[in-house]
């Protein structure tokens, strides 16, 4: 028996699998994205509606909570209508590696001195390793989880500038950058614009923490 015909017989191992008929959901996953945004929009917007506002300052407090509702609500709506459009159908294909073999490289194996079914055993065994298009990568979606975990536990204590300056450090090296020193200076730098501009445009007053103990 020659290897093509052990190959046809066998059926190759990089060949895609038949894929189901696709119903309306299938890749439309991302709508809890769209739901979640609504659900955070709609709870900011009633905690803005009825909130106890003192004195007529301008812009006044509840100017930055609807500029926040206003961008949850045009986000949701543009990623649901990009989901109606363009779907992401997954691709559970098998996709091997760089490692290709073609049918005349396995004939030139079979003619070796060895048994052809031997040679086959020998060619499957070389090729590369199955591998897929899409995986979940949980080592970034813990960085990020514990990230936002140790911003909440210690804005209080250290203050916004150096819990939102770590959180956005933390959040730079889960996505993959190793500047270390310039995601820290770039950190510190947009809390404090943050700090100053809650505290003088908008008369609020952000968790100042040891940094206020200091000054």
């Amino acid at each position: 028996m020659s290897i093509t015909q052990h190959q046809q017989e066998t059926g190759s191992a990089t060949e895609p699998q038949s894929q189901p008929k696709a119903g309306f959901g299938t890749g439309r996953s991302e709508f809890v994205v769209v739901a979640v945004l609504y659900a955070v929009a709609i709870f900011l917007t009633v905690g803005t509606a009825t909130m106890n506002v003192q004195g007529k300052s301008a812009p006044g407090p509840q100017f930055f909570p609807i500029l926040v509702c206003i961008v949850l609500y045009l986000v949701a709506t543009l990623l649901a209508v990009q989901i109606i459009r363009s779907p992401k159908v997954p691709d559970n294909a098998i996709h091997p590696g760089s490692g290709q073999f073609s049918a005349d490289m396995l004939h030139d194996l079979g003619h070796l001195g060895k048994d052809e079914d031997e040679a086959c055993e020998e060619a499957a065994s070389l090729a590369p390793a199955k591998t897929w298009k899409t995986y979940s990568d949980w080592r970034t979606v813990g960085l990020l989880l514990a990230g936002v975990v140790a911003f909440v536990l210690l804005l209080n204590p250290l203050g916004w500038i150096i819990s939102a300056a770590m959180l956005f450090w933390v959040v730079a090296y889960a996505l993959g950058s190793r500047r270390h020193v310039f995601d820290i200076g770039v950190g510190l730098l947009f809390s404090s614009i943050t700090q100053l501009a809650f505290g003088a445009g908008l008369g609020l007053s952000l968790p100042s923490g040891i940094v206020g103990g200091i000054f």
